[in-house]
């Protein structure tokens, strides 16, 4: 491998040890190793580094928003007038998460910097408001709201939605606070807060809370609600779809309302009209429908392969879903289970249990059973009876387990997780050019199945927990397996000038995913190719063309973690949609601003850091403003490198895979 090549651990954390760092698989001993968020959140862990950064001479964890101080950072008054003072940056510089991806947001550093970087440019953010919410004044792009309780910020955006306030930012306050109110205020409590004010009489508006101001009259309130209702109808229509009659309620209750109301005001009657829509959108399925869907079974992923599945167009996955899915028992027997997505720990064991006690192969009925996920490496996870939607959650290479306790020490990995098998890869009859479109184009389908209220699921999940982030997971599911894709082709590849066309295609792929703005793909080759089992094979990279290694040192300097991801920032600058982001980096970045900016000090909400988290989402939303169109072929090798990329066979053990680089290149050659 050439010099030049940097190391990308600081970037990408091996999976096996970052896993048990983090808290998501315990040792081989463990019995109960947390609960079913850090689960969720260490698989981020396996993808990105940590969010803060401990001292090699003190070993404590210092705070990344203040790397000088051992103070917390001021918090702004809630009946103050002036601009409010962010703590939410470690780092004043330019480029922050969103700075690379058009985010209109201030900065915000990630801790990826050295600390002497974080130490010389250590600052805090100081936002101003649009017109001053509260009094103050100042022009600029932030949010008008200073920290208030969630009751207060709803009646707030309400006058903005009215018009009575904040004038030409009442569109972003009202996006602001549609994309980030379950993080403080339970999606129960808004739909209530929106029928009580609907009630409410002209005198009744809360003019107390506006000093000075003109209340506005019933009419413009009601109009106002219906807006409010309808912005969080419409933001939320896939996720209140699946839930039924419990989503279904609330608008019904608000048209049984303003239907009262339309002899008094008439000019309601267009969006009167405009909400029977949405109950009948949003109204339960009929019978002949839950019938289809019932028969529309769905393999999960990697964990139930069917051929037929994987050649259709990816669609977003639901909690009420029903997959099929194996659970395997100490023997490396299993069963086949039909269940719900989001299913509840407990459920699964009784399906388990139920097909146990029908099976010939079981003398013994089972006993108090425990659902284990065993990774390839043989590091094993407890799930509690009560934590759901686990399927998703599951490493590239894991199986579920079913076991009684006295058993948990005796699982091991299935055999074929364990043993590989030399030999010619498939690529060799692929072209690289229809394997990057293939890639592509599977990203593309993963990526817009993710809604973007999983990203905040996802990094808020102790505090948002009414919605799974399960199309989110896959993708980080699936930039893991696309990493160890590329190792595991590699390394079984034992002819060594086989192995440096494999070399070549693989950096060609890159360019390619690079191209066509798969930043997902592209990035997560170029790490699989930056593993330390391929890296150090020393006669397989001098054995590569200098144009190809001239060409992979760029793309290394676009991986590079250094300056908070400046390159890739950069990339991503010049850029415009559609295209498919390193999803992992965004995570990090919503993470870091999580967990460097407190939600609440007291009963208070700091809303200013809910415009920045809502501004990384419209990012987000920005790179699917438009279809990404990718031209691929109908023949049958379009259709094999179709169902070969959507089923990658990949070994995820970081130490198998470096036996195996070892077995190609000994370490005295």
């Amino acid at each position: 491998m050439p010099a030049g090549m940097k190391p990308l651990e600081k970037f990408l954390k091996k999976q096996t040890t970052a896993l048990t760092r983090a808290g998501g698989f315990g040792g081989v001993g463990d019995k109960a190793s947390g609960t079913g968020a850090s689960r969720r959140r260490a698989s981020l862990s396996r993808v990105v580094p940590f969010f803060r950064e401990t001292s090699p001479e003190s070993g404590h964890v210092r705070e990344v928003f203040s790397p000088d101080s051992e103070d917390p950072p001021s918090w702004p008054s809630a009946a103050g007038t002036g601009p409010a003072t962010v703590p939410c940056s470690a780092n004043g510089s330019s480029s922050g998460p969103g700075s690379g991806s058009g985010s209109g947001g201030g900065d915000v550093r990630s801790p990826s910097l050295s600390s002497d970087e974080q130490s010389s440019e250590a600052s805090l953010i100081t936002e101003t408001s649009c017109v001053g919410g509260g009094g103050g004044g100042g022009g600029g792009g932030g949010t008008p709201l200073h920290p208030d309780t969630p009751d207060n910020l709803t009646l707030a955006v309400l006058d903005g939605v009215a018009g009575k306030r904040f004038g030409h930012c009442s569109e972003t306050l009202l996006d602001d606070f549609m994309l980030t109110h379950p993080i403080f205020l339970t999606a129960d409590r808004l739909q209530q807060v929106l029928l009580q004010q609907f009630t409410l009489e002209a005198d009744g508006g809360g003019g107390e809370r506006r000093d000075g101001e003109a209340q506005m009259s019933a009419a413009e309130r009601k109009q106002a609600v219906l807006n409010m209702a309808f912005r969080y109808l419409d933001t939320y229509r896939e996720l209140l779809q699946e839930e039924g009659e419990r989503s279904n309620s609330f608008p019904k209750e608000l048209y049984s309302c303003a239907v009262k109301e339309l002899t008094r005001y008439p000019e309601l009657v267009e969006d009167v009209l405009k909400l029977q829509r949405w109950t009948e959108i949003l109204h339960c399925p009929s019978d002949e429908e839950k019938e289809s869907r019932k028969k529309q079974v769905r393999p999960l992923f990697r964990h139930f392969r069917r051929i037929d599945a994987c050649l259709q167009p990816r669609e977003a996955f639901r909690g009420s879903d029903e997959i099929f899915c194996r659970v395997y028992t100490p023997d490396h027997s299993y069963v086949t289970i039909r269940s719900r997505l989001s299913c509840r720990v407990g459920e699964i064991l009784a399906l388990v249990k139920e097909k146990l006690q029908y099976s010939e192969d079981q003398p013994v009925l089972p006993g108090n059973l425990i659902l284990v996920a065993v990774t390839s490496s043989g590091e094993k996870a407890v799930f509690r009876p009560s934590d759901e939607a686990v399927f998703t959650t599951l490493g590239v290479n894991t199986h579920l387990f079913a076991c009684e306790p006295s058993e948990l020490d005796s699982l091991l990995p299935l055999p074929e997780e364990i043993h590989w098998t030399p030999g010619d890869s498939k690529l060799h009859d692929m072209s690289a050019e229809e394997v990057a479109n293939q890639l592509v184009v599977f990203d593309w389908e993963l990526f817009s199945c993710v809604h973007e209220v999983e990203f905040i699921c996802y990094v808020f999940h102790g505090e948002q927990s009414r919605w799974r982030p399960l199309n989110l997971e896959l993708v980080l599911q699936r930039c893991s397996e696309v990493q160890h894709w590329v190792a595991t082709e590699i390394l079984q590849c034992q002819s060594l000038p086989k192995r440096i066309q494999l070399l070549r295609k693989f950096i060609k792929i890159a360019a390619l995913c690079k191209q066509q703005q798969d930043l997902l793909s592209f990035l997560a080759v170029v790490l699989g190719l930056d593993n330390p089992a391929v890296s150090r094979l020393r006669l397989t990279w001098e054995g590569l063309p200098g144009k190809f290694r001239k060409q992979f040192q760029q793309f290394e300097s676009l991986a590079d973690p250094s300056r908070n991801h400046k390159s890739y920032r950069d990339l991503m600058t010049s850029l415009r949609p559609p295209l498919i982001p390193f999803t992992p980096l965004l995570l990090k970045d919503l993470t870091f601003l999580h967990e460097s900016c407190k939600t609440f000090h007291g009963e208070f909400v700091n809303f200013e850091k809910m415009h920045k988290v809502a501004e990384m989402v419209r990012t987000i939303r920005r790179f699917r403003s438009s279809q990404l169109a990718v031209d691929t072929e109908t023949s049958p090798s379009h259709l094999q490198t179709k169902a070969y990329v959507r089923q990658l066979q990949v070994i995820d053990n970081q130490n198998l895979l470096f036996d195996m680089s070892c077995k190609l290149e000994p370490k005295d050659t």
